[in-house]
């Protein structure tokens, strides 16, 4: 995989689920009331707020969404909303997140946003303003400067196929854009969530191409070799 680009990722689209119940007339006898299945969950039950539920896919809806960040994104139909997030590509989406400003600058420093926007199925590690003032001004203009040292950065935090919390707490283990930067090790489940070590502040963010984890670290590539 070419390292300062994201490419040649493979999509499976998700499709929506909708159970049916079957119903009869006829009660059931007491002799097969104990082999009597007990009926399916309705589709309609709201998710968990830990992303326990899963995909398959890794596509969340706004109800699998959960973190103590979460509440200061826009609500409603407003830009940085998860209603207005949803249907855009995942640095279009980025771009109106309050929590995500820096980073969005960063990708734009790296002419990544098409390359993002244009791929199938990802999931991101976005770290949230804080993390980057964390690097300090001086620090964060100079990456700014040199696309090709913050390139490897960004794609640490890129990993070419998409996942929920659930589906990352399964993996474990998982290999970024920036292969050479080491593995992504999850640790924890939900809110206690960590990758490498950093936390994640809201989790299961729907984008049209991306799952996104917003994260209170900037991961540095090399520091999780094993």
């Amino acid at each position: 995989m070419n390292k300062l680009r994201v490419a040649g990722i493979g999509f499976t689209a998700v499709a929506a689920l909708a159970l049916s119940a079957c119903g009869s007339d006829d009660a059931p006898s007491a002799d097969n009331a104990a082999n009597t299945p007990a009926p399916a969950a309705s589709s309609s039950a709201p998710m968990s707020s830990s992303g326990s539920t899963g995909s398959p896919d890794g596509v969340t809806t706004n109800a699998d969404v959960f973190g103590p960040a979460c509440s200061q994104l826009p609500q409603g139909n407003s830009p940085g909303s998860l209603d207005s997030m949803g249907p855009q590509p995942v640095a279009s989406a980025a771009s109106t997140n309050p929590l995500l400003t820096k980073l969005v600058a960063a990708v734009k420093a790296t002419n990544l946003v098409d390359t993002l926007n244009s791929q199938p199925a990802i999931t991101v590690f976005a770290p949230a303003d804080p993390a980057f003032a964390a690097l300090g001004d001086a620090k964060f203009a100079e990456l700014a400067g040199k696309p090709d040292q913050l390139a490897p950065i960004l794609q640490y935090h890129v990993v070419g196929k998409r996942y929920d919390a659930k589906g990352l707490e399964s993996a474990k283990t998982l290999e970024s854009l920036n292969t050479a930067g080491g593995p992504l090790k999850i640790e924890g489940s939900g809110e206690n969530m960590t990758v490498n070590g950093a936390k994640v502040l809201c989790g299961n963010i729907p984008t049209k191409n991306a799952t996104v984890f917003v994260i209170d670290t900037v991961m540095t590539p090399g520091t999780n070799k094993n």
